[in-house]
């Protein structure tokens, strides 16, 4: 009895995560009901979570050590990730064919941009993030497959080798400086993370005795693909949709680099008497516990411990009480960031509060 209690909670707390699929599910509900309810997946990433959040209680748990290796070979969750690359694609398609037809208002067509872009941003381009740390060929390809509409395929590159290096430093165009506000960071970001992809690629050929312009390079491959994915699209719909392709990949990326922005906004790694920066520890991330955000991002939230160890998998990640916490879940906060003055009243003084943290237990890295 007490094995068939265990069990019954063990797959309850596993099921949680199908609530990430209300994204899909309300993103498709918005293409197909149009109208007032085009806008679908936004009314529940920045709507009904962030009002939830405010009455669901935070979820500081931790998974049991004991249980890591056994729930980190679960394949229902790496299915839960792998599914939403036919669910993205399709989503897309269908976008394509209704803007092809032509029977929308602007307002309606709005909508579905932000829509289908938001659905890039965190089907697309956070699971890929997931399985871009993997280390199974099968999963990587996945991953680029999935950074694909948001023609972010340099985030393969650029975040593996370069963030998770100089994170939290002046190095790093992904980690947000205190004051600078979210549009600034934006173009930052979005034009410091992709020449640095192309300079990490070129030294990686170099050390390897290869030709810069080859076929060895990723980043020229990863064009070549982004090219072709966008030359398919104009062929098939036509110019005005290809413009439109291009619209809802840009507002998923911009909805990646708004994460990175509440992730690491103000946190800076001390430079040392040597020369290098202190080790990243969990004092340079901001995290939440506020479980709706949690599942709607698998687990992004808790963003220390994936920078101890990033092959980690989201269903074991851990907290540690040492470090900073947003003053909401993640879509709220990035609510928030949108309004620079009331994101500095609520952040600047955390970052102070969080400078006089207690030396953490570990060193991450």
């Amino acid at each position: 009895m007490l094995y068939l209690l265990e069990l019954n909670l063990r797959i309850m707390r596993d099921a949680k995560y199908l609530f990430a699929y209300l994204l899909p599910l309300s993103g498709y509900l918005g293409l197909y009901l149009g109208g007032a309810w085009a806008p679908g997946s936004i009314y529940v990433g920045f709507v009904l979570i962030p009002l939830l959040e405010q009455v669901w209680p935070r979820r500081p748990d931790s998974i049991d050590p004991a249980e890591e290796s056994a729930r980190g070979e679960r394949r229902f969750f790496d299915w839960l990730l792998y599914l939403n690359l036919p669910l993205l694609y399709g989503a897309i398609l269908y976008f394509c064919f209704l803007v092809k037809a032509g029977d929308y208002g602007t307002g309606e067509l709005i909508g579905w941009t932000a829509n289908v872009g938001l659905m890039i941003g965190a089907m697309g381009i956070n699971v890929g993030h997931e399985l871009g740390h993997r280390a199974n060929r099968t999963e990587q390809r996945l991953a680029q497959a999935l950074l694909l509409p948001g023609l972010y395929l340099h985030f393969f590159i650029e975040h593996n080798r370069g963030h998770h290096k100089h994170v939290a430093t002046p190095a790093d165009p992904a980690s947000a400086e205190r004051g600078q506000t979210l549009y600034g960071f934006w173009l930052r970001s979005v034009t410091g993370s992709y020449r640095n992809a192309w300079r990490l690629e070129s030294a990686r050929l170099g050390r390897a005795g290869l030709p810069t312009f080859s076929t060895h390079n990723l980043m020229l491959r990863f064009q070549l693909a982004q090219l072709a994915y966008l030359g398919l699209i104009g062929l098939l719909f036509g110019p005005f949709v290809l413009a439109m392709v291009l619209a809802v990949a840009v507002f998923g990326f911009l909805m990646l680099e708004s994460v990175n922005y509440i992730e690491h906004y103000g946190l800076r790694r001390k430079l040392l008497p040597s020369g290098r920066y202190e080790p990243v520890s969990p004092l340079h991330s901001w995290n939440s516990d506020h479980e709706l955000g949690r599942i709607f991002l698998y687990e992004l939230t808790r963003h220390s411990d994936h920078h101890y160890q990033a092959s980690r998998k989201y269903q074991i990640l851990r907290r540690y009480d040492q470090s900073p916490q947003l003053p909401a879940g993640y879509p709220a906060s990035i609510l928030l960031s949108l309004v620079p003055p009331l994101w500095f009243w609520m952040m600047d003084r955390r970052l102070e509060d969080s400078a006089g943290l207690p030396p953490p237990r570990f060193r991450l890295g």
